[in-house]
């Protein structure tokens, strides 16, 4: 079964394609953060939930998934969020756990398939530690350092260092890349 998705863009021109498993950065004009655009034609909502009673750790609703953002602790079980600031340490507390990270965007169809599946896995392998980055203008610095080209790009890293990339909706291929850092 193949998926077909219609994106649109800001000018109101659509494409569809079957099977689309990527989302090319330079492709669209709402990602201006990697490709040069206008910052001001770029639409975000983040809705930010917080408690006394959560005591530094933040809620944050995206693509209609809970997802928590930490300082730096390296949390398993769940997929934490993260930004330019605090991808590294959460990184270097993992330790030498694998940690994945999806790289995604809010426009990206693939992005928004893959999200629950991502989801899933980590609330399936507790002995990895599940990342997400939203490449957008405040994360521009962390995206190229990281070198992403296509979104959703997931970078598997073990003791702080990329030991395998998946890019594309391609859930089978990212598992078993997860299975092979945690073997080496």
């Amino acid at each position: 079964m193949a998926l077909r998705l219609s994106i649109s863009s800001s000018h109101g021109s659509a494409a569809s394609s079957p099977a689309i498993s990527t989302c090319r950065l330079a492709a669209c004009g709402r990602f201006p953060a990697l490709v040069g655009g206008s910052a001001a034609s770029q639409k975000r909502s983040l809705t930010v939930m917080t408690g006394s009673e959560m005591r530094g750790v933040t809620a944050v609703r995206s693509s209609s998934l809970e997802t928590t953002s930490v300082g730096a602790e390296a949390v398993t079980g769940q997929v934490t969020e993260v930004t330019k600031d605090t991808f590294w340490p959460i990184v270097k507390a993992a330790g030498d756990k694998v940690v994945v990270l999806d790289m995604y965007t809010q426009w990206c169809g693939p992005c928004k398939v893959m999200a629950p599946k991502f989801q899933e896995m980590s609330e399936k392998d507790l002995d990895v530690v599940f990342l997400k980055l939203d490449c957008n203008q405040d994360n521009k610095p962390l995206a190229k350092e990281l070198g992403i080209k296509v979104v959703p790009t997931f970078k598997i890293l073990k003791d702080g260092k990329v030991v395998k990339e998946v890019t594309g909706a391609k859930i089978e291929e990212l598992a078993h890349a997860i299975e092979t850092a945690k073997a080496s």
